[in-house]
C-alpha cells in the first residue's frame, strides 16, 4: 500500500470509529433520558444499575460500585444524581472495552451442573435459596422472590436449569446492533 493509501484507510477507520462512538454515545443518551425525570440531563445514582443494565452489561454489585465511583470522581460535589456529561464516556469507555458483558450459556450450564450435587438436573428451592444467600454476592430478600418466582417449577418447586438458561442468556448480537 502507498503512503497515500495508508492515509486514505487510516482516515476511513477514524471515520468508522467515530461513528461507532456516536452510536454509543446515543443508545447510552436514550438509556440515560428514560430515567431522567427532571428533563436536566441527570439521574439518581441509584438508577445507574438499572441504565449499565439496559445497556447489556451486567456487572456485579461490587463492579457497578466501581463503576459509579468513577462517574462521581468527576463530579465536583457528591449530590447524589448523575450528570450525563460526566456518564457518558465512562460508560461509552465501557461497551467499546465490552466490560461488564454477559456469562455465555455454556458458563452457566457448568455452574448449575456443579451445584446440582445429585446430577439430575434440577437444584431444589432449598438448595438454590441456600446457594444464593449464603455464597458469593448474596441475593436481597427481594431479588429472591423475583428468582424465585421466575425460575421455579410451580409444580416441583424446582428450579431445572436447563429450561431456565434460555431466560438467562443473552443473544449479544441484539445487545449492540454493531461491532464494536
Amino acid at each position: 500500500m502507498t503512503g497515500g493509501a495508508q492515509g486514505c484507510a487510516k482516515v476511513e477507520q477514524q471515520q468508522s470509529n467515530n461513528g461507532i462512538v456516536a452510536e454509543i454515545e446515543k443508545k447510552i443518551t436514550e438509556a440515560f433520558e428514560v430515567f431522567d425525570r427532571e428533563s436536566n440531563k441527570t439521574v439518581d445514582a441509584r438508577d445507574i444499575g438499572y441504565i449499565v443494565r439496559s445497556l447489556g452489561c451486567f456487572p456485579s454489585e461490587a463492579e457497578l460500585h466501581e463503576l459509579l465511583a468513577k462517574v462521581e470522581e468527576e463530579e465536583e460535589e457528591s449530590t447524589g444524581f448523575i450528570h450525563l456529561e460526566k456518564f457518558l464516556p465512562v460508560m461509552t469507555k465501557v461497551l467499546l472495552n465490552r466490560s461488564y458483558w454477559p456469562i455465555p450459556e455454556d458458563v452457566l450450564l457448568h455452574a448449575f451442573e456443579a451445584l446440582d450435587q445429585n446430577k439430575c438436573g434440577y437444584i431444589t428451592k432449598e438448595d438454590l435459596v441456600k446457594y444464593l444467600t449464603e455464597e458469593g454476592e448474596p441475593f436481597t430478600q427481594e431479588e429472591m422472590e423475583d428468582m424465585l418466582a421466575a425460575a421455579l417449577d410451580p409444580e416441583t418447586n424446582t428450579l431445572r436449569y436447563r429450561d431456565y438458561l434460555s431466560k438467562l442468556v443473552v443473544d449479544e448480537t441484539k445487545i449492540l446492533p454493531f461491532n464494536v
